[in-house]
């Protein structure tokens, strides 16, 4: 898996600057790096560490790490090196600002199974219902017991307390855990496992699934939910499992949970009003006290955002009409009825509005930033916006009246040269309101040839101070020459790529070059959508070990990003199109045509 080689920390001073790189040290040499998480109050930082070597297995195995983010020392968190992460469904957590919960190996497990050259049994599938279940094709399901016995020896953990003194205590018994949350508060943690009986017709994120929630010292409060394997929801977009589904704590509380059930029994070709609720109950409710409602959806939910009780957002969308919608909800007064403050097409991006910026609280959670302006007794919050235009993204800062609903643009990206993005408000942790003419938001800039660097943004003069000095990552092709190009396809669809060319290049002098076409087909609704420009002339060329952009080392040009619309007619939706032939032997080569 992709790793860290080091780790640096500077502190941010009260000029904008910031302070000179304090190197975190102390673990071995060509150590890989993963899975770095500050502590809430920021003064420690855990990470995992392993160490390659060829003739020692066990020195490949991860191991928890803490650094003292003042003076970057960084050591082992236990001292056993028994104690080792299992990473396969999660790594660890900050319960508090001394205790992690973490994913272990098992002490017990030992060797992994091996396959008997005798059949444990038959393989019986039955195909006896009165209804017929189509499913996704998926590779790589479980096969057989031996699968399963694979399965479990490799995603059975064993959770454990560690402390920053380095004792160790065993949290719960073995079994899949695939999540773990404290609450805010930090005295619950919501624990998601896996169990028996699996399924060789679905992934493992189908599989039967058990909800819990327990004190941070290890005791269990009480079930949620114990869902049976997910085999039957209906290939359709927008359908899910029956049951309790995306369980969470509420960000603004200090451990109050929220969680929704479809009304439609999962399936998106019931025509159901509501077809999904809201339900909101404490950690440990009351005798007899029920689950309340915090809001009806006649979409299907996608995701909340919390600020406190006068605020929440909560989105819903519904993919066979493209519709989206973002609802104002009081959480904390029945009376105070929701409103639909933005619905829309989202495939229609030019009318994205954003999303609201977050600010930290002092548990450490995210929630929803008030922003006030001098002598002004409304709460305005900022919207966030990627800039969708013709001309290409122009991301911006909207300040929006969440009573009014309307907006003032206090920022948006260069133009002409740079493609610059508000990454995140810079501010006291858990202070609730934020003064205008205080502002600062952290910000990237970029442009075709210079690497993304990092600014402070301050308010009232938006004064933009650079904090970073990033070298360029691949010298030999900082010249390269980047052009959004536009074109129309023969059914009228105006569409646009991003045309690459070798870092010198000049056509008179060095003639045509060979051409790499980079494409993937996409589903619209409409021609109007399969239109719209996505991204910016002015981005970085950024590199991965398996960019297209590789091959401008080898003097070719590269189209990246040319769109193949698969477009909706009538009824039908984009995949109503598709033609998938089959896939050869190992070579796995998937052929999609379009009729």
């Amino acid at each position: 898996m992709p790793f860290f080689t080091g780790i640096g920390i500077h502190r941010l001073l009260p000029d904008d600057s910031l302070g000179p790189e304090k190197e975190v040290h102390g673990y071995p040499d060509g150590a890989k790096i993963n899975f770095v998480s500050w502590s809430p109050d920021g003064k420690r930082i855990a990470f995992s560490v392993r160490v390659d070597e060829e003739d020692n297995v066990s020195s490949c195995k991860l191991r928890v790490w803490i650094a003292d983010a003042e003076t970057g020392e960084a050591k082992p968190l236990f001292e056993s090196p028994d104690i080792c992460l299992n990473a396969v469904f999660g790594s660890f957590v900050w319960v508090n600002n001394s205790t992690l919960l973490i994913f272990t190996i098992p002490s017990s497990r030992r060797d992994p199974p091996k396959k008997t050259m005798v059949p444990l049994g038959p393989k019986i599938q039955s195909n006896e219902q009165k209804n017929i279940i189509i499913s996704r094709m998926t590779d790589n399901l479980l096969k057989d017991e031996y699968d399963e016995s694979l399965f479990d020896y490799y995603t059975t953990a064993q959770l454990v307390l560690g402390s920053l003194d380095g004792t160790a205590k065993d949290f719960g018994t073995p079994a899949v855990y695939t999540a773990v949350e404290p609450s805010p508060d930090q005295k619950y943690v919501l624990i998601t496992s896996m169990h028996r009986p699996y399924s060789y017709k679905v992934p493992c994120a189908r599989f039967s699934q058990k909800v819990q929630v327990w004190t941070t010292d290890g005791k269990l409060v009480r079930e949620l939910c114990d869902l049976p394997p997910a085999e039957d929801i209906p290939v359709c977009y927008n359908s899910v499992r029956e049951g309790m589904r995306s369980i969470s704590w509420r960000a603004d509380k200090p451990s109050t949970l929220y969680w929704v059930e479809a009304q439609d029994r999962g399936d998106a070709n019931v025509e159901v009003s509501p077809r999904d609720i809201i339900y909101t109950q404490p950690a440990e409710p009351a005798e007899g006290e029920k689950p309340e409602i915090l809001h009806k959806l006649d979409l299907r939910f996608r995701s909340v955002s919390w600020c406190d009780d006068s605020l929440a957002l909560v989105n819903e969308t519904w993919y066979k009409t493209s519709q989206t919608r973002t609802w104002l909800v009081c959480p904390g007064s029945k009376d105070v009825a929701p409103r639909v403050l933005f619905d829309r097409v989202f495939e229609n991006v030019y009318s994205d509005p954003g999303s609201p910026m977050m600010t930290r609280t002092s548990t450490g959670t995210n929630v929803i930033a008030k922003i006030k302006k001098e002598n002004d007794e409304q709460i305005y919050i900022l919207l966030n916006g990627r800039g969708f235009t013709p001309e290409g993204n122009i991301p911006f800062l909207d300040l929006f009246d969440i009573n009014t609903g309307s907006k003032e643009r206090i920022w948006e990206s260069n133009r002409e040269k740079y493609f610059e993005t508000a990454v995140a408000l810079v501010f006291g942790q858990g202070e609730e309101d934020i003064n205008l003419n205080q502002l600062k938001i952290l910000t990237s800039k970029e442009s075709k040839t210079e690497i993304t660097q990092y600014h402070i943004l301050s308010w009232p003069l938006k004064k933009s101070s650079q904090i970073t000095n990033f070298p360029h990552p691949y010298p030999t092709l900082a010249s390269l020459q980047k052009e959004m190009i536009k074109y129309q396809r023969k059914d009228g669809v105006p569409l646009t790529a991003t045309l690459y060319l070798p870092p010198g290049y000049d056509q008179s002098k060095d003639g045509p070059l060979p051409c790499l076409f980079w494409a993937y087909p996409e589903d619209y609704k409409s021609k109007d959508a399969a239109g719209q420009v996505r991204g910016s002339p002015n981005e970085f060329s950024g590199m991965t070990p398996t960019s297209s952009l590789i091959f401008l080392a080898r003097r070719f040009a590269v189209l990246a990003g040319p769109s193949i619309p698969i477009i909706g007619e009538g009824d039908k939706l984009p995949n109503d199109r598709y033609l998938i032939l089959s896939y050869l032997n190992r070579v796995r080569l998937s052929f999609i045509w379009m009729k």
